[in-house]
């Protein structure tokens, strides 16, 4: 699968039943439908999460391909205010895609992830104490 920012060929990363694509190049995170699911270990969290998506019809940001499907993303909000972080999602629900450091972003300033279990899996990914 290939990067939709940058066109590198994505690498796919395993920890704890879950997969991520993680683009070397450019430090973005695609996560297939489900797998936000896997990460937050709570059903309830992650359609809280999903369902609190706008679709940001303003964005001036460049529409990116889904790596799936190969459609146009939506541009989508999530949060309010200073706090909000502006990622793509598949229109045919095939993911999301993450630029470098939003999908901590978004945890962190959602507190969904309290214990910080997400950060731990994804530093035990990348090896590293930051996503």
């Amino acid at each position: 699968m290939d990067c939709p920012v940058c066109d590198n060929a994505m690498i796919t990363l395993e920890l704890e039943d879950v997969e991520i694509d993680y683009c070397v190049g450019c430090g973005g995170i695609w996560l297939d439908a489900g797998e936000l699911e896997l990460l937050l270990k709570d059903a309830s969290q992650a359609k809280e999460l999903l369902e609190s998506f706008e679709v940001d019809k303003q964005s001036r940001e460049k529409a990116r391909k889904c790596p799936i499907c190969f459609k146009k993303m939506y541009k989508v909000s999530v949060g309010q205010g200073d706090s909000r972080v502006l990622i793509d999602k598949c229109r045919k629900n095939d993911g999301l895609w993450f630029d470098k450091g939003e999908l901590k972003d978004i945890l962190t300033k959602a507190k969904l992830d309290k214990e910080s279990k997400i950060q731990k899996i994804l530093s035990g990914m990348f090896g590293t104490e930051e996503e």
